[in-house]
């Protein structure tokens, strides 16, 4: 029997799934590659994978989808690890940088944008951090937001921008294959994720992607949010028809 692909993001906010990954019998039946979320979504698109951690953006445009765990990377309030950083107050912002990482949070700024600031910019794909740039605004996800929150004055967290907004938690990418696997094989999936999540200490100290442990695991404490509840749902039904809305526009445009 051939091993299942699995295509994991490569950032903090993994670590405990692929903790619980490694350390289950589970991990004889996958291969397991680290991709930033953009080459997540493509692997999927392109079964190269059949597991992606997959930003949630993409998943209604893969030919057919099935959201496999009860687990995602999600947020209740600030995630700390996707925000719009400048050295403008909102309002003054007239250009914003996107990370092309993930096809998730640009949507999701735009719709902040558009919808919740009510500001009028232009958006351009972020080559380099430009820190002297007057009314600029730089959308950064992952890891390396931790550096950035020391680097500019102001920090808008989308995830909590998008509470204020919806008062509804986010959902930022779930566990997605691209074809319908083996039941048995999914429980043990699934089982390997929540083995993870249970023992964040141990997986931190496996792994903290260069983080300092203390502040990796507050992060895990007070700003992810794993369980894909009800509220989450919702939270994505909204995003997902925002997403479609803010499409069209720019489609007009």
């Amino acid at each position: 029997m051939s091993k299942v692909k699995v295509s994991a993001i490569s950032y903090l906010n993994t670590v405990p799934f692929i903790y619980g990954l490694q350390n289950s019998s589970v991990l004889s039946k996958i291969d397991i590659a680290f991709d930033v979320p953009s080459t997540c979504a493509k692997r999927l698109q392109n079964n190269t994978a059949d597991i992606g951690i997959v930003p949630v953006a993409v998943i209604p445009l893969l030919q057919q989808y099935y959201i496999i765990s009860n687990f995602c990377i999600g947020a209740k309030g600030k995630v700390r690890t996707v925000a719009l950083f400048s050295n403008s107050s909102i309002d003054r912002i007239k250009t914003v940088y996107l990370d092309n990482d993930s096809r998730t949070s640009a949507l999701l700024v735009r719709i902040l944008a558009h919808e919740y600031w009510k500001i009028s910019v232009e958006f351009k794909p972020l080559d380099i951090l430009r820190y002297d740039e007057e009314n600029a605004g730089f959308m950064l996800i992952g890891d390396k937001a931790f550096d950035a929150e020391k680097l500019f004055k102001h920090s808008f967290d989308l995830s909590e921008e998008w509470y204020k907004f919806k008062k509804l938690p986010f959902v930022f990418a779930t566990w997605t294959a691209n074809k319908k696997l083996d039941k048995d094989f999914l429980c043990e999936f699934n089982a390997a994720l929540a083995f993870g999540i249970k023992n964040i200490p141990n997986a931190v100290e496996m792994q903290s992607n260069g983080i300092d442990k203390k502040t990796a695991i507050e992060y895990f404490e007070q700003n992810i949010s794993f369980e894909f509840d009800s509220l989450k749902r919702q939270g994505l039904t909204e995003f997902w028809n925002l997403a479609l809305e803010e499409l069209k526009r720019d489609r007009v445009r």
